[in-house]
């Protein structure tokens, strides 16, 4: 699987991509809504981001979550609100880059596909990794490059037989990944700013394509089973 979603089959699967755009649009109003208005004020935007990305994910799948994919989805979005509300930095905010990668991760955990701690403690490296390039694409701005990368992405996908019968999901992924640009471009660069909001946004971006594509190319380990007659499936 990747981050095209373009194999042969016919299981629902997890929209990755509009879930990359909402996650860059939202940290890109998040981040200079700071400059504007106090953290506590950014909290329902910060929620309705969480769970619009939660929908993209969880969502296509048709699949009820278990108790403990919902709580390792929220928990530390919710433990990280705290440490913003008390002035400890605004690590929530940091944490929804790597947000779709690591619902994509809970949506494959079951009894079957087990969540392995070697890829959760790769998937917190990447995650060390996307918020440093966030935060030095102020300085190495070919980083920010990956904002124009969005609207570009669903369009190459439309060459995918398997993505053009999914005609709904194309759309909001074309619509959502032209949102986040023109949202990049449309906000002010506040005064006394570093830098501008669409170099914020590629930023990212380039970070949120690069941990979902790592999550993408996870294998599936599930369990085999053995049968009393000796058989492994």
């Amino acid at each position: 699987m990747t981050l095209g979603d373009a194999t042969p089959n016919t299981e629902s699967r997890p929209w990755i991509f509009a879930a990359v755009c909402v996650m860059v649009a939202s940290l890109t109003l998040l981040v200079f809504g700071m400059t504007q208005v106090p953290v506590i004020e950014l909290l329902p935007g910060y929620v309705a981001a969480y769970m619009l990305i939660g929908a993209c994910i969880f969502g296509p799948t048709g699949k009820f979550l278990s108790i403990r994919q919902a709580a390792a989805f929220l928990l530390p979005g919710a433990l990280l609100v705290v440490l913003a509300l008390l002035n400890l930095g605004f690590w929530c905010g940091g944490w929804l880059l790597g947000l779709p990668a690591w619902g994509l991760m809970l949506s494959r955990w079951t009894s079957a596909n087990a969540l392995r701690a070697a890829d959760v403690s790769n998937f917190l490296g990447l995650l060390v990794l996307g918020l440093a390039v966030f935060t030095f694409n102020v300085i190495w701005v070919i980083f920010s490059l990956g904002l124009f990368l969005l609207p570009i992405i669903p369009l190459v996908r439309l060459a995918y037989p398997e993505y053009r019968v999914r005609p709904l999901q194309a759309a909001v992924e074309v619509l959502l990944a032209v949102a986040a640009v023109v949202i990049a471009f449309a906000i002010p660069t506040p005064e006394g700013s570093w830098s501008s909001p669409w170099v914020y946004a590629g930023g990212a971006a380039t970070a949120g394509l690069m941990i979902t594509y790592w999550a993408c190319k996870l294998p599936r380990r599930a369990r085999r089973r053995q049968l009393n007659n000796g058989a492994i499936v």
